[in-house]
């Protein structure tokens, strides 16, 4: 049901800014049907005010998008070739719709350093994390290393497994791309792929551009294609251009994009599994990325693919069981035995199914299983680095037992939210040299959050012979405009004088110069903090809690530094022991938040990437595609990003100018743009649960929000709402608490309200329930209501 319709204008610039907000959302992305909003009957510079009768007349949504028993937005699978041809954009697809862009990182995916795919096959997919906007799970499965992959792969026996956007939006955080999976499988599978691949090439292009379209549109970044059954010659001579075409298509409209071919069809058309790259499957390996092979091969397999995979060694992917059914090498907790022969000959590895220690082992060890399983396998899995700012993380999960928001508790009780998952350090333990009596061990802790469900828990020794020790948290390879701002948040546990300190290491140390900061020796690059003890007054929004002990405990330390032609590599956290102290010191510490924080708009997105490497940089999916050396430099009382591409035969090197943005601590504090145009329809009304016979007292909401934003400038928005009562006679409107009440995150312009408990109006009684939408900016702080975006739905009970 659509809430009633008439409009009355807002101001002349509100109006003009929210087409604008729209129009550079629609150049981003294809257009989908909209569905068309409620009915306005006021419209003022406060809010929208839409007008609804209370019906519980069913109005069904589509069951592909919405849970079919609380109509929450869910993500969906494509189950025949029928349905992939027919699909089309729609409104509700927008919900699936990834908020992150793949964020730069280094080494860039397109280099032949040997990478780790995760492919994640779990009960069949499309369980808890199927629930766009989250959900109640108690023990929810997390995966965490980040830093370790590089390709991510949903996977599920469905025709075509679209990524729940929860993962994409995860992977992406990390720089690790997503792909989704276009599988066939036995009689059905045959049947479907000779109706596509046996007639002409219209047939198979068509489906081709259609996966081109999907894996754009939903903002992933490839597939990966598995045909497990038998194909007619007409079909398989027809599969090497079908992976071509639309290897082609994907790497034109997704830079990054991939397409990889598991083993499994040879070129005769017969399902016969090689376990390896060889003469009869190679035309499908030249037609793609990449070749993901079966997983019961032996080492004369590896010996054997080196001369088939040649130069690209890295884009042959050695598949690896970790459930270790058939004749592996090693799965489970010796999954290492095939990394370690996998990597001996230079190739990718595969590890499919890696949430076995979820599946089979105690749920109540899960986080201690899965850094075990992962710790095995550390020194096989190179980490890639992060190269785009700003960097901000709490460390959150994604789920927690409660949610905090900057220290204040707002909700008790589990939940589970993969959008909200924000950037993962390196885990692990690290040992000094030595007797080994020092170390630090990095952990995931639910026991207590600053920001989120989660922080990150860091247990210690500091040996009598050493002053402190330090954990590398984030590896980064981030060019830096002369000023940047940094933020740490931490508790420390039980009585202890240990000091903790926030230090970064820098690269391109010959002509960098830094302010702000003590070099801890002359030869070295690594660096420790000083924090602000007065922060500047224009800074006081961003850092007004500096220095100061926060509420449960928790202390804020800020920075402020300078820098000059550097390369920002690492951000470590060093524990000292206290000034004349010769005893062992043991430490617990919590650490809620970190931030290093650009002037806004001089952001990192802009391709600022490490110099002297090929890197191709795809900020927010732009056409901005480059190749080359690119840093920031000082022009005018700006700071500029520059680029020189790499040189090409007969092209001179030319350095370009890409952006240049005013650099001061005042445009770190730019206000955000207006929430604008916010919506209410697809609205349900039901009677309370405990109230099905009567006049109900309660009523349960359920509608869906849309609004205009650019989500380039966000991490999420936070839906809240106020209620009250009004009977249409000015100044009787109930008096509403100081603060709304939290309703939930949406990282999409919009979000489904479901079930929401609201009085019902009685006998010539309007009754009013208002929305409000915060926008959350990158850096991370509140922004004021009056920057938040607001509408208003009046309903009566019917005539």
């Amino acid at each position: 049901m659509e809430a009633a319709a008439v409009t009355v204008t807002r101001s002349a610039a509100r109006r003009r800014r929210g087409r604008q907000l729209q129009e550079e959302q629609e150049e981003q992305e294809p257009r989908p049907r909209r569905r068309r909003p409620g009915r306005r009957i006021k419209d003022d510079e406060e809010e929208t005010v839409f007008r609804e009768v209370v019906s519980f007349s069913p109005d069904p949504l589509p069951v592909r998008y919405y849970d079919k028993d609380t109509t929450k937005p869910v993500s969906f699978y494509l189950s025949s070739l029928e349905e992939l041809l027919a699909w089309t954009p729609r409104m509700e697809d927008g919900f699936n719709v990834a908020l992150e862009p793949l964020a730069c990182r280094q080494p860039p995916l397109s280099s032949q350093r040997p990478r780790t795919l995760l492919c994640h096959d779990m009960m069949g997919g499309y369980l808890d994390d199927r629930f766009i906007q989250g959900s109640v799970v108690q023990t929810p499965y997390a995966f965490y290393h980040w830093q370790c992959i590089d390709v991510f792969v949903y996977f599920s026996h469905h025709t075509v497994t679209i990524p729940p956007v929860g993962w994409t939006n995860a992977a992406h955080r990390h720089g690790v791309c997503v792909l989704g999976t276009f599988i066939t499988e036995w009689n059905e599978g045959g049947r479907l792929c000779e109706a596509f691949l046996a007639g002409d090439k219209r047939s198979y292009q068509a489906v081709a551009d259609r996966l081109v379209q999907i894996a754009q549109f939903f903002r992933f970044d490839g597939w990966l294609i598995n045909i497990e059954n038998s194909l007619s010659l007409a079909a398989v001579g027809n599969t090497p251009p079908f992976l071509w075409y639309l290897t082609t298509q994907l790497h034109r409209q997704v830079p990054g994009g991939l397409v990889l071919w598991y083993d499994s069809v040879v070129q005769s058309g017969q399902l016969k599994w090689q376990d390896e790259l060889n003469q009869h499957n190679r035309v499908f390996f030249d037609s793609c990325d990449g070749f993901f092979t079966n997983y019961n091969w032996r080492e004369e397999h590896l010996e054997r693919m080196l001369g088939q995979a040649g130069e690209r060694r890295a884009d042959v992917y050695v598949g690896v069981d970790v459930f270790a059914r058939g004749n592996v090498v090693g799965g489970r907790f010796d999954t290492d035995k095939s990394l370690e022969l996998i990597r001996k000959h230079g190739f990718s590895v595969a590890l499919f199914a890696p949430g076995w220690v979820y599946e089979c082992l105690e749920k109540k060890d899960f986080f201690q299983n899965q850094d075990k399983f992962w710790g095995r396998l550390e020194r096989y899995l190179p980490t890639h680095s992060i190269c785009s700012l700003p960097f901000v993380t709490s460390f959150c999960l994604g789920l927690g037992a409660r949610r905090v928001c900057y220290g204040q508790e707002e909700a008790v009780g589990p939940w589970y939210h993969l959008s909200a998952q924000e950037i993962q350090p390196l885990f692990g333990e690290h040992r000094l040299g030595g007797d080994g009596r020092g170390w630090v061990r990095t952990h995931c802790c639910l026991e207590d959050a600053w920001h989120g469900g989660s922080s990150l828990l860091v247990r210690g020794v500091i040996p009598p012979e050493v002053g402190n020790v330090a954990v590398r948290l984030f590896s980064l390879q981030a060019p830096v405009p002369p000023k940047i701002f940094l933020s740490m948040v931490y508790k420390l546990e039980g009585p202890t004088d240990v000091t903790v300190a926030l230090e970064l290491t820098t690269g391109d140390a010959s002509s960098c110069h830094i302010g702000g900061i003590s070099v801890l020796n002359e030869t070295s690059s690594r660096h420790s903090l000083r924090p602000l003890r007065v922060p500047p007054t224009k800074l006081a929004r961003w850092v007004g809690r500096c220095g100061r002990q926060l509420s449960r405990g928790w202390v804020q330390h800020c920075y402020e530094v300078s820098l000059r032609g550097c390369l920002l590599l690492d951000l470590l956290v060093c524990f000292s022991r206290p000034p004349g102290s010769r005893e062992e010191e043991s430490f617990t510490c919590r650490l809620g938040e970190i931030q290093v924080m650009l002037p806004r708009g001089a952001q990192a997105g802009l391709a600022v990437c490490p110099a002297r490497v090929g890197v191709e940089a795809t900020p927010g999916r732009s056409l901005l595609r480059f190749r080359g050396e690119l840093g920031w430099r000082s022009q005018g009382g700006e700071m500029c990003a520059w680029g020189r591409p790499l040189p090409a035969p007969g092209r001179p090197t030319v350095l370009s100018l890409l952006s240049c943005q005013v650099v001061d601590a005042a445009s770190l504090l730019a206000p955000l743009p207006q929430v604008e145009t916010v919506t209410i329809s697809q609205v349900r009304w039901q009677p309370a649960a405990s109230e099905r016979e009567g006049p109900p007292s309660l009523l349960q909401l359920s509608c869906t929000l849309h609004w205009s934003f650019l989500l380039s400038q966000v991490r999420c928005f936070r839906i809240h709402y106020w209620g009250g009562t009004s009977d249409d006679s000015p100044g009787r409107e109930l008096p509403r608490p100081e603060m709304p009440t939290f309703l939930g995150l949406a990282f999409a312009t919009q979000y489904r309200i479901v079930d929401l408990l609201v009085e019902a109006a009685g006998p010539g009684q309007d009754r009013r329930v208002e929305f409000l939408v915060e926008p959350v900016p990158k850096e991370g702080f509140r922004v004021p209501q009056a920057e938040w975006g607001r509408a208003a739905l009046l309903y009566s009970g019917p005539a």
